[in-house]
């Protein structure tokens, strides 16, 4: 079961864990990370409920194991991180993770076909990964907001949106630079409320959390998650026990 939609705007009073925990995506991606690692990044995922874990393909049907029976999504990645595997690789990316289990998609537009000027190609690049997807899999198209102007921004979330991506998502998180509130706010703006945005790179309190959400974004991708989700249920409790308290005044 998912919770009811967020709507800004937001905050500790107002949200309850399970809104919180669905927004995240918790990132299993740095490639040092060991199978024992990967083991216990799904085992976080599934204590704390959160919407998804975003692993690498190789690891996929380990997360599907640990994972089944629960609420917790298994997401991995397609043409990552660089965005510049050809298409049909990217394809065949995403036939073999939704093959393995994977139910959610975070692929790397061509960041040079973009910059290029070449929309046609980027736009049937992630129209292949989409089709694919249809009917099985979310969508989650990577600009890599680091290397674009605010122009390449724009048409890059309206190519994925007229190629059929359901999210839009800010970077890799391995880039010079991740998600910035400017860019959200852009994002935003640039795709019909059908086409949800999620952010990435850098996030990492409760505090950027409650910002972004209050921007109009669905889902953040973040390695913090249980650190995050600690933090609100004991500031929840505090500004309970503070109501409380008020209200015997």
């Amino acid at each position: 079961m998912r919770p009811d939609p967020i709507t800004s705007p937001v905050s500790i009073a107002s949200l309850t864990y399970e809104q919180v925990a669905k927004t995240l995506d918790h990132s299993l991606l740095r490639p040092e990370l060991t199978q024992d690692d990967m083991r216990a990044g799904c085992e976080i995922a599934r204590e704390y409920d959160v919407a998804s874990v975003c692993i690498s393909p190789s690891s996929v049907p380990l997360a599907v194991s640990i994972l089944h029976g629960s609420d917790v999504h298994v997401g991995t990645v397609i043409g990552f991180p660089h965005g510049y595997s050809a298409t049909i690789v990217k394809s065949h990316e995403a036939r073999q993770a939704i093959l393995d289990g994977a139910t959610e998609l975070d692929m790397v537009l061509n960041i040079g076909w973009l910059r290029s000027g070449l929309d046609e190609q980027v736009r049937e690049d992630i129209e292949a990964v989409v089709a694919e997807a249809r009917g099985t899999a979310l969508v989650k198209v990577i600009l890599e907001n680091a290397y674009l102007t605010d122009e390449e921004k724009r048409r890059a979330c309206h190519i994925a949106e007229a190629a059929g991506a359901d999210f839009v998502k800010t970077s890799t998180g391995f880039a010079p630079s991740g998600a910035t509130l400017d860019d959200i706010r852009l994002m935003c703006a640039s795709v019909s409320p059908h086409v949800q945005v999620k952010a990435a790179g850098g996030v990492r309190t409760l505090d950027a959390v409650i910002a972004l959400l209050n921007l109009g974004v669905t889902r953040i991708g973040a390695t913090a998650s249980k650190a995050i989700l600690d933090e609100f249920r004991t500031r929840k409790a505090q500004a309970q026990v503070q109501a409380h308290g008020e209200g015997m005044i």
